[in-house]
This record gives C-alpha cells, structure tokens and sequence, in this order.
C-alpha cells in the first residue's frame, strides 16, 4: 500500500523527522529573530515575525521536496512527496491560524468586558475593528480549509490508483485468490476513504498539540489552584492530559471487542454476498435453507455490535459532557478570586478544549 505511492516509504518518513529536526534547531539557534523579508506581513497586517515563521517553514518543506523528487525516479514521487509535504504544512498553516483566533478571543472578551463594566469606554471604531480582525483570520482559515480539503481528496484518490495500478499488475498471479477481485476494488476504495478521513484527523491532532500545548502551558500561570487537589505546576496541563488519558483509557476499555466484531461481519456479510453471486449461475447454491443461515450469521453479528454500541456509546457521550464542564471546575478557585479576565478564561477555555480533543 505504501510502496505502491511513496519512493521508499521508510527511508522517506525517517528522513522527513529527521530534516524537521534540524529546521527546528536552526530556527531557534539562528533565524528566530529575522522578520518578514518579503513584505507579506503588511497586505493582511499580521506581526512580521509571525510571517516569517510561514516563510521560513515553507522554505523547510520547498526544499526537502527537491531534495527527494531530485534523487527518485518513482512514478508518484511528485504526488506523494510535494503532495504529502503541501497537506502537512497546510494543516499546520491551519493550526497556526486558529491559535491567532485564540489569541482574538483573549483580546475580543477583555475588551466586552471593559464595555459592559464602564459605559462608552469602548468605541465602536474598536468594537467593530475587533469583528474585522476575525473576519479577516476566518476568511484565510476557510479558504485555506477548502483547498486543503479539495487537494487531499485528489491525492488520496492518486494513492488508491497507485494501489490498483500495483495490484491490476499482479492480477495474473492472484486472479485465483478467493476473494482477489473484491479486495482490489472495494479494499483500496476504503483505504482511501480511511486515510483522507482519519490520516488528516492524525496529521492535525499532531500540530494542534505542537501549538496549543505550549500556550495552555504558558496560561497555566494564571491558574494557581485546582478544586481539591490545591495548587499543581501547570495545572492545566497536567489536567488535561490527564483528562485525555484517562478518557482514552475508558473508550479503549468499552470499545475494545468493537474491533474483532467489526472484522467478523465483514466475513458474515462476505459469506453471504459470495453465496448470492453463485446462485447466479448455478441453481444448485444459493438455496433458501442456506441463505437464511447465512443471513441469521449477518443478524447475529449485528445484534451482537448493536450491543456493544450501546454501553460504548454510554461512555463516549458520558466522557464527552464531562468533558464540557471539566475546565470550568478546574478553574473554579481562579474564577471565584477574580485571578483572570474574561478575554483570559476564553483563551484558557478553548487550548484546553484543543490539547484536550487531540491529546
């Protein structure tokens, strides 16, 4: 499945993790500090340093794609290697976007604050200018999640017709293997369907966490005490990674006979498909006694997994509404001694609900 689309799929992650490596240290030993050089900081006012962050990573990614579409000759390496690096550094792109509107909100609710506690205290030139900066950053976020979208559609559908060239191949050799026709159609369509699905789910947890970890851990000073428990260094931190573990723990626990089931109704609904088909031409099979014990296998299955669904859906949901108040308790003694602004509290708010989501 892999070698089918990337150029040594091994040699190709390691040398990505290693190459992301050393552009983290050169950033941080020697260009940390430059600012925009290419002036796009002012077409959308944004901080220079922040934009030369954007340049710097693409310039990163620009050239380990040249590096490797230099030295391969892979039918796929353009889609593969300049595709894979384009969503990764898009989905980053993503991320970095939605902690500027984390940091809005922080700026937006002080400044409701200040309105409602003193009348006029608030322009409505300062008012309106906090709403236009947020359209601005939501019109780059949507634009950008669009393509981000349209693009990985196409590239997943490359992937599976890399898949399906590989196996067509081999057709020769595996056209006796039961089951072989079905496994190169519908296999490499829901291996498609999975990777746009949850790989991009993977890729974004990863640099949700890489970005809102850091801040939920500098918003951690403002907290001193947790309810109970008293005071914690970096307690939100601590809470929710805690809070993720734990709630993994307990799904992976419910969950955990959902897997075996889901794969054995797979081979119940195949037995049954595959009887169906040679009916078709042999009226020796496919015989109602046979086809009601075939099908009362299917039922079985479902009923077991209709089950199963049940008290693990009473855990999912359970886990997820306690999560909603969680951060609310957590900041409880914070809130009661007035230790934050409102603007604070909704920036606290949504990095955990973020390190708690992808954690």
């Amino acid at each position: 499945m892999f070698h089918s689309f990337f150029p040594n799929p091994k040699r190709f992650l390691g040398s990505a993790i290693v190459w992301a490596m050393i552009c983290i240290a050169l950033w941080h030993i020697e260009f940390k500090d430059w600012e925009d050089p290419l002036g796009i900081a002012e077409l959308f006012g944004w901080e220079p340093t922040r934009v030369w962050l954007y340049e710097y990573t693409a310039l990163a990614y620009g050239a380990f794609v040249l590096m490797w579409l230099r030295q391969t000759s892979h039918r796929w390496a353009k889609w593969s290697v300049a595709g894979s690096a384009f969503i990764v550094f898009a989905t980053w792109f993503q991320v970095q976007l939605d902690v500027m509107i984390n940091e809005w909100f922080g700026t937006f609710y002080d400044t409701v604050q200040q309105a409602l506690a003193e009348p006029d205290s608030v322009s409505a030139s300062d008012y309106y200018g906090q709403l236009a900066t947020f359209l601005k950053i939501a019109m780059v976020f949507i634009i950008t999640a669009v393509l981000v979208a349209f693009f990985t559609s196409h590239f997943v559908f490359r992937w599976r017709t890399a898949m399906n060239d590989h196996y067509v191949a081999l057709w020769p050799k595996i056209r006796h293997i039961e089951g072989a026709s079905q496994r190169i159609q519908e296999d490499t369509m829901a291996f498609a369907r999975i990777m746009e699905a949850l790989g991009s789910r993977f890729i974004d947890a990863i640099m949700t966490l890489l970005a809102f970890l850091p801040i939920l851990w500098g918003l951690s000073s403002y907290i001193t005490e947790l309810p109970i428990v008293g005071e914690v260094p970096q307690a939100l931190v601590f809470v929710a990674i805690l809070w993720s573990v734990v709630g993994t723990a307990l799904l992976g626990l419910a969950g955990w006979r959902l897997p075996g089931l889901e794969f054995r109704n797979q081979r119940v609904e195949a037995a049954f498909r595959k009887e169906l088909v040679l009916g078709e031409d042999n009226e020796e099979r496919a015989r109602p006694p046979t086809l009601a014990e075939l099908f009362n296998n299917v039922r079985k299955n479902y009923f077991r997994l209709y089950l199963n669904y049940l008290y693990f859906n009473v855990v999912r949901y359970s886990y997820l509404q306690a999560g909603v108040i969680l951060p609310y308790i957590a900041l409880g003694p914070t809130i009661i001694s007035a230790g934050v602004t409102l603007g604070v509290m909704q920036q606290i708010l949504r990095a955990f609900q973020r390190v708690e989501n992808h954690g």
